[in-house]
């Protein structure tokens, strides 16, 4: 198929990145670029601006439900589906290197990422204020950047916490053993 310009749901090791280098690789699409737009709203206006070539975002989760801000965008701009597929989404609670994991006090992480691992906050972390962000990917990096104070902790993949240089308080935190996301492939 050739190189492409892609543009994915989320930042840099995001689980709309993991589905795309997935989805690239079995389709033999050479990415040529890859853009963080962070949600749908922005792969869609970066496709229809003729910024990407191939846009990436989750539109449902077996666990979350609907990924409602994807189904806002999608009203909102013209688009073509090449395919849905899935992945299995694996969680991860991380925290600072320099930080406690028995002083966390704030948890932050993308909506759905949340909803997929309600049971295992209200059970573990039952006085954390638990707090939605933009993306998974985005709430490792503003925790690593000290945008969140030291005592809190984001909820996003192992690839993330990796990339960011994170301490992996629990791998797997998400409430179900199978969790998978639906994820678009769009043009």
């Amino acid at each position: 198929m050739g190189a492409m310009i892609v543009g994915v749901s989320g930042g840099i090791a995001s689980f709309s990145e993991e589905a795309a280098r997935r989805y690239c690789a079995e389709h033999e699409i050479h990415i040529e670029e890859m853009k963080y737009l962070i949600n749908a709203g922005g792969v869609l206006k970066a496709l229809n601006g003729g910024h990407i070539n191939l846009g990436f975002f989750p539109i449902e989760n077996s666990n979350g439900g609907i990924v409602y801000e994807s189904i806002r965008a999608m009203g909102r701009d013209a688009f073509d589906i090449k395919e849905f597929f899935e992945i299995d989404v694996r969680h991860c609670l991380m925290i600072r290197p320099d930080a406690n994991p028995k002083k966390i006090k704030l948890i932050v992480s993308h909506d759905q990422a949340l909803k997929q691992c309600r049971m295992y906050l209200r059970i573990k972390y039952p006085k954390a204020e638990i707090k939605p962000w933009s993306d998974t990917a985005s709430a490792v990096k503003d925790l690593r950047e000290g945008k969140l104070p030291k005592n809190s902790a984001a909820i996003a993949s192992f690839k993330a916490a990796k990339y960011y240089g994170m301490k992996v308080v629990e791998k797997n935190i998400q409430d179900l053993k199978f969790n998978f996301t639906t994820f678009l492939a769009v043009t």
